[in-house]
């Protein structure tokens, strides 16, 4: 992790989570959809950052607010129905997001690519770990560390 991606040392003006293969098993909130362990770390450690805003990359809708209502699904990032770098490029026009800074990306490769499609500049700090027990230690020092520097 670089000075760069340090989002503990600054408050960020967004934060882009992923979403999650584990979902509820009906019609939910997006805040309330993702079950699973990442997906929620991701989520705390978002929060912990208190940015201005706060989205969940859906694999299958793109950017969603935490209150919006989706229907559970079951498509991965990179699936043929997945969502493209285009559409999610539209959706952060219509939310007026595309032109914020700092933006930090929680996730995986995949997640962070297709992030970086929209915010070239996003901050990265999970970026150089190994798999999701790295990613996972990583959160929580991230969420450590932002209450050691309080924004």
């Amino acid at each position: 992790m670089t000075a760069n991606d340090r989002p503990d040392l600054f408050r960020p003006e967004l934060v882009v989570i992923p979403c999650g293969s584990r979902k509820l098993g009906r019609r939910a909130r997006a805040a309330d959809m993702y079950v699973g362990s990442y997906h929620r770390a991701c989520r705390k450690t978002a929060d912990a950052l208190r940015p201005d805003r706060l989205l969940i990359l859906s694999a299958r809708h793109g950017l969603l607010d935490l209150d919006d209502v989706i229907e559970p699904y079951d498509t991965p990032h990179g699936a043929a129905d997945a969502v493209t770098a285009q559409v999610l490029l539209e959706q952060a026009t219509l939310r007026a997001v595309v032109l914020v800074d700092p933006v930090v990306a929680l996730g995986g490769a995949r997640h962070v690519d297709l992030v970086r499609t929209v915010w070239p500049h996003a901050h990265t700090p999970l970026a150089g770990t190994r798999g999701m027990g790295e990613q996972m230690a990583r959160l929580a020092a991230l969420r450590k560390g932002h209450d050691q520097y309080p924004t």
